[in-house]
């Protein structure tokens, strides 16, 4: 593989991970609110400076791959949101507390 690609697929990781708790603060609020809003366009402005500090650039193809990665980790989050909801009785929108709160139980 070349390195663009690998860088590419790293990349892919990391916005897939880090939408992951905006996924689930998304799911956790009333859509179309302000929350809802910044929840979805915060990891945004994280995913071009990405783009920009890695130099994998803005070529078709990677809009592709991020964009996927992006619609994957706001919906883990929200799955991740759905199964503390079903395990515990008070659930936020800090994923990193519910989870720990809930694995406790």
């Amino acid at each position: 593989m070349s390195e663009m690609v690998i860088r590419l697929l790293i990349i892919s990781i990391v916005v897939l991970l880090l939408n992951i708790p905006f996924g689930y603060w998304r799911a956790n609020v009333r859509r179309f609110s302000l929350q809802w809003f910044l929840a979805i366009h915060l990891p945004v402005v994280l995913i071009i400076v990405l783009r920009l500090v890695s130099h994998i650039g803005f070529a078709w193809y990677t809009y592709a791959a991020l964009v996927s990665a992006f619609f994957l980790g706001q919906q883990f989050g929200a799955l991740v949101l759905k199964r503390n909801r079903v395990r515990c009785e008070n659930v936020t929108s800090c994923m990193v507390m519910d989870v720990y709160r809930c694995r406790a139980h």
